[in-house]
């Protein structure tokens, strides 16, 4: 099986262009972000504070994740129901961040990720992918863009949405994420040893994926 990794801070665009690398190589996406925002939002319903792990802990045995295709979108449904669009908000996000430093939250999904990486051939993004999740990955990639860059990203995508959102709150929450996942305990945000930089600052959408797409063919040829 083959798996490409593709780590990078929040907003980076990992999740679109993941997914879309995958699309183009028949693999299957697996959205770690989306699992971490699952149990954030999940401990959010709960009331719990998402940053305490001997209040998120317990929740674990009550909590069921699976990635599923509907109609050609892979959705996550969270203990039976499609939370997909539900955590795509910015208290969400938080909460992701907070519960993905509880080494409980990280040891509930390893299995799960791995497992699939060796059932199928898969592009995985998250923050330690590359390090920690797969080590051994064919390919991995570290995607990144200016803090400015990727708050106005967030900013346009709620927009597009008809959500009135702060573009100054958005870039204070990425630079916090920023800081969090980084300075973390567990499985800090870092780029792998052996992973290729792609800054993607200046690039849109359309050139973002298609400068991943070429790193991982190049990589790929190149390790036959």
């Amino acid at each position: 099986m083959k798996a490409i990794a593709i780590d990078g801070p929040a907003g980076a665009g990992k999740s679109t262009i993941a997914r879309a690398v995958a699309q183009e190589l028949q693999f299957i996406y697996v959205d770690t972000g989306a699992l971490y925002r699952s149990i954030g939002l999940y401990a959010v319903r709960k009331g719990k504070d998402y940053t305490d792990g001997a209040q998120v802990t317990p929740l674990l045995p009550g909590i069921r994740l699976e990635l599923k295709f509907v109609e050609g979108t892979q959705r996550v449904f969270l203990n039976g129901e499609d939370v997909s669009d539900l955590i795509r908000t910015p208290e969400i996000a938080m909460a992701a961040s907070g519960v993905s430093a509880i080494p409980a939250v990280r040891d509930f999904l390893f299995d799960l990720q791995r497992d699939m990486a060796k059932e199928h051939n898969v592009v995985m993004d998250g923050r330690d992918i590359g390090t920690v999740v797969l080590p051994d990955a064919d390919v991995k990639i570290f995607l990144t863009a200016s803090p400015e860059a990727r708050a106005r990203r967030r900013f346009d995508e709620h927009a597009a949405k008809g959500e009135k959102v702060s573009y100054d709150d958005i870039l204070r929450d990425v630079i916090t994420r920023d800081y969090n996942d980084s300075h973390r305990a567990v499985a800090p945000l870092k780029q792998a040893s052996d992973a290729l930089l792609l800054d993607t600052t200046d690039m849109d959408l359309k050139e973002s994926i298609q400068a991943v797409k070429d790193l991982v063919a190049g990589h790929l040829a190149a390790r036959k």
